[in-house]
């Protein structure tokens, strides 16, 4: 029963993808809302990586194990960025349409590997404990909004919804399939849920610096950027009363 809980958490976590991609249709291009809402979602997940997981994870095991094993996340999932090719924004240039359709396919597989990630923090969050499970689930899902918004706004140009919103969709998928992953790692070598949980928030704190930050540094607007780090902590703040 855990095991499916989990499942519809990762599917409807995700496919809050769809949603961030529609508010970039609608919104086409507002920077002060971009630049916000790429401060909520680095925030929220820096939040949730730094005072949930990582923790819950060093009550289990020792520290320097919880640190290595985050470090170790940080690592793989940077190599990763490294060898799979996708779109970095922040030298996206491209105006054709032929290109604008080659950056959206690059987008929804950098889309692909933001939140495969997050659907296998799920997954072992959830079994170490329910309540953090559904914690890092809400939060993913609306890191998730202003997130996939951002990152759809670039190649909102190309002007076919049909295409972006099959694309978001089978991003979305993304974490499903990380949380199917993560459940098979845990049936496997249950004893090894703490790494696993530390191991998904070092590959989150990756994305969020490494992916996020840099682009919102290209719409030179840092006061929205404070502003949706510090609405990321409102929000976190409330949900932990609910779930913790």
């Amino acid at each position: 029963m855990s095991y499916l809980v989990i499942l519809i958490l990762a599917f409807v976590s995700g496919i809050t993808t769809v949603i961030g991609v529609w508010l970039a249709i609608c919104c086409k291009g507002n920077t002060k809302t971009i630049v916000t809402g790429i401060g909520f979602a680095t925030g929220i997940m820096l939040l949730i990586s730094f005072f949930e997981l990582i923790p819950e994870a060093i009550q289990t095991i020792s520290v320097t194990k919880a640190l290595v094993t985050a470090t170790i996340g940080i690592v793989v999932v940077g190599t990763l960025n490294f060898i799979i090719p996708h779109a970095h924004f922040i030298k996206e240039k491209e105006n054709s349409q032929k290109n604008l359709y080659k950056s959206a396919f690059l987008v929804a597989i950098g889309l692909i590997l933001h939140d495969f990630p997050e659907g296998f923090a799920m997954a072992n969050s959830y079994i170490l404990s329910p309540n953090l499970g559904i914690l890092v689930a809400v939060t993913i899902a609306l890191h998730n909004i202003p997130e996939e918004f951002a990152l759809a706004t670039p190649i909102v140009a190309i002007k076919d919804n049909k295409f972006l919103y099959k694309a978001a969709f089978i991003s979305s998928l993304a974490e499903p399939a990380g949380a199917g992953l993560g459940l098979i790692g845990i049936a496997i070598l249950p004893t090894l849920t703490p790494l696993f949980v530390s191991f998904a928030a070092g590959a989150m704190i990756f994305i969020s610096l490494h992916e996020l930050i840099p682009f919102a540094k290209k719409f030179n607007q840092p006061t929205f950027l404070i502003l949706g780090a510090i609405l990321s902590l409102i929000i976190f703040l409330i949900l932990r009363l609910f779930f913790r």
